[in-house]
């Protein structure tokens, strides 16, 4: 099987120059003159190195030997950040190069799905939305309801997001993994 640059996605998974690489960003370009072309911002699998290419339209590209299997995160020490299969009880280990920007969304026992590429864990894939604990922000205001206002936040992870003005310190909120944005308050059961 193989990909053409019509395929593009966030995501995406592909070999270029013999490395597999993932989509971070693209953009389809039809210029007045002459012939279509992607730009794209490409992430290393193996380096975590970005990789700034422009391609021809229907250029072609083949599809890593990857496998995606789901994983619980245990927890993060001195060694990395340890995963589990919840299949067989296999226990993995990445260190923070290869684990990405997903470090800032990995709570205790969050499902992701880890790639691994001949047989080595290479990117770490978190949910659209994941549940965390505000750890510090500003007192909220009573009454204060402008509409769109927001103040900085901390998160449990030590992610920085904006919030509106009402969220308190210890509140669980839904947050956006791909913007790293707030999307809502959740209630507490």
């Amino acid at each position: 099987m193989m990909y053409e640059t019509a395929d593009f996605k966030k995501g995406l998974k592909l070999m270029v120059d013999g490395s597999p690489y993932v989509v971070v960003d693209f953009q389809h370009v039809k210029p007045g003159k002459g012939n279509q072309f992607s730009r794209t911002k490409l992430r290393n699998m193996l380096t975590g190195q970005n990789l700034e290419r422009t391609f021809k339209s229907g250029e072609k590209f083949e599809v890593p030997n990857v496998e995606n299997v789901e994983m619980t995160f245990l927890y993060k020490d001195d060694n990395g950040f340890n995963f589990m299969n919840q299949a067989n009880y296999e226990q993995l280990c990445m260190m923070e190069h290869e684990v990405g920007d997903s470090k800032d969304y990995l709570i205790e026992n969050l499902v992701v799905m880890i790639t691994i590429y001949n047989d080595k864990p290479v990117n770490v894939e978190v949910p659209k939305a994941v549940n965390m604990r505000v750890a510090q922000t500003d007192p909220g205001v009573k009454g204060d309801r402008v509409t769109g206002a927001t103040k900085a936040a901390i998160m449990e992870t030590g992610l920085k997001i904006n919030v509106p003005l009402h969220i308190s310190e210890g509140d669980l909120l839904r947050v956006d993994s791909t913007e790293g944005a707030y999307v809502e308050r959740v209630t507490q059961k």
